[in-house]
């Protein structure tokens, strides 16, 4: 009997083993997948299982010229491949195309959205990207913050970062409000800006002084990001002309503002605020501190100009001459510009800067090269935080 009761468990075993091996054969068919592959020259390899495809492509961040593709070459099994040229330490995003659609790395977990835009991640490694990497220092909190805006009249939501030691602490800290692009929204400085990962960096290396970080959402229409705000039947369409009034920035100073020095443990004057934006929250930014002189002691403009085209229609030269005299006249310590040679807002930068001049009115330009990219603002913000709160 006891011969029999172990031949039975013998049997019960290699029949659960036999079945745990044909599950994972069936999720492990073909050759196994490793992609991207970051060499140690720093060129990349991509690769894609596609044996039926007849053509498949790569595009990706480290190109010159939106969406330029590079051919991929089909190999054994097929699997299809291809190796970058060198590339200088930085975090990356790409996409494969498959007979013409786009599609993401099956074998790469890290994605990253840009509005409605989604694609692979990848950081290749060196001194300049390591700002940009999980490190092991103290971490900061990223919180996803609801907020009423009478302004708007809805309630929104920010991201808010606050330094390592915050929560269990009671020192103020200095504020910066920073500000995305048109297309983005308030999770675009985290998962493309990489900004809770730079300031906890570069706070760890003493470089740039503890700061809560306040990320909004600059399109006056939305609640939030896609998908995750109330069903109104408010379009952009019906939006535009409300952000165009003003509205996102007349929300951030009497809205935004105030709530965040009301719940956060901050210093609430000139001189600990900070606000600086890229693209729409450039214009954004240069709107907000045109109106409020004296709000802030920290400004930062990243690719964005003089906003004088004349699709605005209601651009006053004389009216912006009178703006920035009065912020001359309240002082400002710092006044950044960044842009890159081939942003196409090169020359509206350039003008912004001339303008300035036959002001006298006093700020740093900071010019890089490559265009309209997350590689520039990620750079910029690495830039500028040590120069906040000095």
């Amino acid at each position: 009997m006891m011969k029999k009761q172990i031949l039975l468990r013998l049997s019960a075993f290699a029949a659960f083993f036999l079945f745990i091996f044909q599950v994972n054969a069936q999720f492990q068919r073909g050759p196994r997948i490793v992609s991207p592959d970051v060499n140690e020259n720093c060129s990349v390899t991509f690769r894609l299982m596609a044996p039926e495809a007849g053509k498949v492509t790569v595009s990706g961040s480290w190109m010159s010229g939106w969406g330029t593709q590079v051919d991929m070459v089909p190999g054994d099994s097929g699997v299809w491949s291809v190796t970058t040229a060198v590339l200088d330490p930085d975090f990356y995003t790409y996409s494969f195309y498959v007979n013409g659609v786009k599609t993401l790395d099956p074998a790469n977990p890290q994605v990253v959205r840009d509005g409605s835009r989604f694609d692979n991640a990848v950081i290749v490694p060196g001194e300049a990207s390591k700002v940009y990497t999980v490190q092991d220092v103290p971490h900061g909190i990223l919180s996803k913050v609801w907020y009423p805006s009478p302004t708007l009249d809805k309630n929104r939501r920010m991201y808010v970062y606050t330094p390592p030691g915050y929560e269990e602490g009671k020192a103020k800290y200095p504020v910066f409000y920073l500000l995305h692009g048109a297309g983005g929204d308030e999770d675009a400085w985290t998962t493309l800006g990489r900004t809770p990962w730079i300031m906890d960096n570069l706070i760890a290396a003493g470089k740039a002084k503890p700061m809560i970080v306040v990320m909004t959402n600059g399109n006056a229409w939305a609640a939030a990001a896609p998908g995750e705000e109330p069903a109104t039947g408010e379009t952009e369409t019906t939006g535009f002309s409300q952000r165009t009034r003003g509205g996102f920035e007349n929300s951030l100073v009497n809205d935004v503002i105030p709530y965040i020095e009301d719940h956060y443990r901050v210093l609430s004057n000139p001189e600990n605020r900070a606000i600086a934006g890229l693209s729409m929250g450039g214009m954004h930014t240069q709107n907000i501190t045109n109106a409020n002189p004296g709000m802030f002691d920290y400004i930062g403009v990243m690719s964005m100009g003089l906003m004088n085209d004349p699709r605005r229609g209601n651009y006053s030269e004389e009216e912006h001459k009178k703006q920035i005299l009065v912020l001359k006249e309240n002082g400002v310590k710092l006044y950044w510009i960044g842009c890159g040679k081939e942003d196409f807002l090169y020359e509206g930068a350039i003008n912004l800067c001339k303008f300035y001049d036959a002001l006298d009115f006093d700020y740093e330009f900071r010019e890089s090269s490559g265009g309209h990219t997350w590689a520039n603002w990620r750079l910029y913000l690495s830039e500028l935080a040590p120069r906040l709160f000095q």
